[in-house]
């Protein structure tokens, strides 16, 4: 499986809750904040969710 790193480039701030409970499953909550994921059909559904707040590299 490809490993990815998901970092949060974008606040949370005026987002609907669900993009709130999207970016706490994939463990960010703060600008900076930094995960590596195995990319699973699930993680790429809730990357895509939220593509707009967050940067993804691949490793």
């Amino acid at each position: 499986m490809t490993k990815v790193k998901v970092t949060q480039v974008r606040s949370l701030i005026g987002r609907p809750e669900r993009q709130h409970k999207i970016m706490a499953s994939l463990g960010l909550g703060r600008i900076g904040k930094s995960r590596e994921h195995t990319l699973t059909p699930q993680i790429q559904g809730m990357i895509e969710k939220v593509s707009h707040l967050v940067k993804v590299e691949n490793l």
